[in-house]
């Protein structure tokens, strides 16, 4: 907010005598009757007016100080902000094995994954951004889209269990390569996150990274897993899950081979908070170009009973009011050697627009009626 007359914000200054001289004279006193002594009248009960004694005065300050403001014209600043934005296509490709139940992050790691997915969504203002999740399959969970919160949506609906169980990583990002081969931007990155070696699938993960490289799309790797072992789901022999502690394996040698070859980086998470920090430096490597220009339209601010502040108040009515000026009514068409009668529900009935609005309205309903009976509105009348 920023006054359009800001120099008489000055005349606030008058508060400053206008309230000494007030606490100036109540100190004088100046009683209306001289007596001898005001014992007796001490202990006497106080009513509210004595405590309210001060509030004349104080609304009297109150009023010409929001004087002053209105006189000042407080606006309002609307920003239209136009945006110019380089997005960047991006496709999250999650494992969603079973393997990623695993409990060596908190809570699990596909929930961890989930939660740091989410933050490095939020914070892609102006990029499109899909989901892939994979396991011994691959499909699409979301396409590109800008819609963050259904993205995330859709994002939180990822679970282990939902398709065939296994690794299949060429699969995976086949199926995010396909999502970005029709993008027009001009940076196209995939985040391939696993947890385990390639085990299953029709296309051989170096396959799928070769199409990358043609595509001119870069791929990050994210291995998750700590070093050594990891306390892994399993089914009992009554049926009960379990957790076993098996050995993390993790194919770091093809995964920097796919991250090689696309020009992207491999990253090794071994626990969320890595992981969280593995996501913040793709989000720096991965950065969208963004130019704003702002435009500043001053609005002044509405007060109370008086419209704005210093300025009229018109209201433009969206149509005029009928009245027998502006109401319109069509009785025949006239045609050479004959009069054409009014066809019902045609131009008997009323006109309650503005006299612009209903002669085109005339007019276009004359063509259609004209098309209709052979009559050529255009013809001599």
């Amino acid at each position: 907010m920023h006054f359009a007359s800001p120099y008489y914000l000055w005349l606030l200054t008058l508060l400053v005598p206008m309230i000494g001289y007030y606490v100036w004279r109540t100190l004088q006193g100046g009683a209306s009757i001289q007596i001898s002594s005001v014992a007796g009248v001490v202990r006497a009960p106080r009513t509210v007016r004595y405590y309210l004694r001060h509030l004349p005065f104080a609304l009297r300050a109150a009023a010409f100080a929001l004087l002053v403001v209105a006189l000042a014209r407080p606006q309002d600043v609307e920003q239209n902000v136009r945006t110019n934005t380089e997005g960047i296509d991006i496709m999250l490709a999650i494992d969603v094995s079973g393997s990623m139940l695993a409990r060596d992050f908190k809570p699990d790691r596909i929930t961890a994954a989930k939660e740091v997915a989410g933050s490095f969504i939020a914070d892609r203002y102006g990029d499109r951004i899909g989901l892939v999740a994979f396991a011994g399959e691959a499909f699409t969970q979301s396409p590109l889209t800008t819609d963050q919160s259904t993205l995330q949506t859709l994002l939180a609906r990822i679970r282990s269990g939902l398709i065939e169980d296994g690794t299949a990583i060429g699969n995976g990002l086949a199926t995010a390569i396909n999502r970005l081969r029709e993008s027009d931007a001009k940076s196209k990155v995939i985040i391939l996150l696993t947890d385990g070696v390639n085990n299953q699938g029709q296309i051989a993960p170096m396959t799928a990274a070769e199409i990358a490289k043609a595509q001119g799309i870069r791929v990050y790797t994210i291995g998750v897993g700590t070093e050594g072992m990891a306390p892994y789901p399993a089914i009992d022999m009554f049926g009960n899950l379990t957790f076993v502690n098996q050995k993390v394996e993790i194919d770091e040698k093809v995964l920097k081979a796919i991250s090689d070859m696309t020009g992207g980086r491999y990253f090794r998470a071994t626990d969320k908070e890595k992981l969280k920090a593995v996501y913040d430096e793709i989000n720096q490597l991965e950065k969208s170009k963004i130019e704003d220009g702002a435009h500043l339209l001053p609005r002044t601010v509405p007060h109370m009973g008086a419209g704005r502040a210093g300025t009229a108040v018109h209201r433009v009515p969206a149509f005029e009011p009928r009245t027998e000026a502006n109401t319109l009514t069509e009785r025949r068409f006239r045609s050479p050697g004959k009069v054409l009668p009014l066809p019902r529900g045609g131009f008997r009935r009323k006109c309650r627009y503005s006299t612009g609005t209903a002669s085109a309205l005339m007019q276009t309903r004359r063509v259609e009626y004209g098309q209709k009976t052979g009559y050529n509105p255009q013809g001599p009348h």
